[in-house]
């Protein structure tokens, strides 16, 4: 198995359980790491036998655009969403942060990890 990663994707996006975070919205760091067999496309040298990290970040951002309530659930849409477009993908971990979160205190981020295979 070989592995891609997109490593802290910015977006800003209005998930979280306050009225006030859908209304105002937040910055938020993605990392994803997928895992499929590569070795076609280390031969052919062409794009449709890798997993193509461009389709992988639009992904990311249209499944960020969706208001959850929680980092949990967006993780998994993310997930769901690698693996229903992308076949080659075999397994897939997201970690979604978001940035100076509204919890009465001085922390930099919060976040979830979710990690799933086929």
């Amino acid at each position: 198995m070989s592995t891609i990663r997109l490593k802290n994707i910015k977006i800003y996006a209005f998930h979280g359980c306050l009225v006030e975070e859908g209304k105002i919205g937040s910055d938020y760091l993605v990392n994803l790491t997928v895992e499929a067999d590569l070795t076609k496309a280390a031969k052919t040298d062409e794009l449709k036998d890798t997993v193509d990290y461009v389709h992988l970040q639009k992904i990311v951002r249209a499944q960020m655009r969706v208001r959850s309530k929680l980092l949990e659930h967006v993780g998994q849409r993310i997930i769901d969403a690698v693996f229903s477009e992308i076949p080659l993908v075999h397994l897939v971990k997201v970690t979604v942060a978001k940035v100076n979160p509204p919890i009465g205190g001085d922390v930099a981020e919060v976040s979830v990890t979710m990690k799933s295979e086929r």
